[in-house]
């Protein structure tokens, strides 16, 4: 019977273990709707993320800078989602968070147009429109690199490699996209309504210059 501590010093106590999701539906429907992931004892989780000890929780809406992180984080993997629909052939490597928004980069062989991103924005808009859940799957991680090269995802199974072997893998799947993320992520691609596409620019794999270049993508 987890006992959870809220903010304001309050505890809800529930009969079974329990979701951030339905916790943040139990405090109101206001709540459940802006609810973006949870602090469960300082560490941001998935509203998905079932309670089932005695924790101290948060639930994470825009209105918090971790929020909007999380927003401009999944908007990457949107971004990445998008690119992977339109172009097939293109790679993905890594989409972070930076001071003013997101980016993903992309190993494809031409170089990315203003008219390719015009186009990238519009499918972005209609993936988010479709209300796709965003799930966190966790992988054996010679699995997932598997996965990823039978995809011909290269860089990808690069980087899970690169994850020691007793680790778990975290991958996020939206509609037929799935990624390498630790998360936590929006529920749904229905909480991103607003992003921009702003301009493509070089960069180098691991940003070693004596690597590949990529195709950075600024959001």
């Amino acid at each position: 019977m987890p006992a959870i501590k809220l903010p304001d010093g309050s505890v809800r106590s529930f009969p079974n273990p329990v979701t951030i999701a339905e916790v943040a539906a139990s405090i109101g429907a206001g709540l459940a709707r802006a609810a973006l992931a949870g602090k469960v004892d300082g560490r941001l989780v998935d509203t998905s993320f079932e309670i089932d000890t005695n924790v101290e929780l948060a639930i994470v809406t825009d209105r918090d800078a971790e929020g909007l992180e999380i927003i401009r984080h999944s908007t990457a993997h949107l971004l990445a989602y998008a690119v992977k629909e339109l172009f097939p052939e293109a790679q993905v490597t890594i989409g972070p968070v930076i001071e003013n928004g997101f980016y993903y980069d992309f190993a494809y062989k031409r170089p990315f147009t203003p008219d390719d991103l015009v186009a990238i924005e519009r499918r972005m808009a209609d993936l988010a429109k479709k209300d796709l859940p965003v799930a966190r799957e966790v992988w054996e991680r010679d699995a997932a690199v598997a996965f990823f090269l039978a995809q011909g995802e290269q860089y990808k199974a690069e980087l899970i490699a690169a994850i020691p072997a007793d680790q778990p893998v975290s991958l996020y799947r939206e509609g037929d996209f799935i990624d390498l993320c630790r998360g936590p992520h929006v529920p749904t691609t229905a909480k991103l309504k607003v992003f921009k596409l702003m301009k493509v620019a070089g960069a180098y794999w691991r940003g070693d210059h004596r690597n590949e270049q990529l195709q950075r993508i600024y959001g």
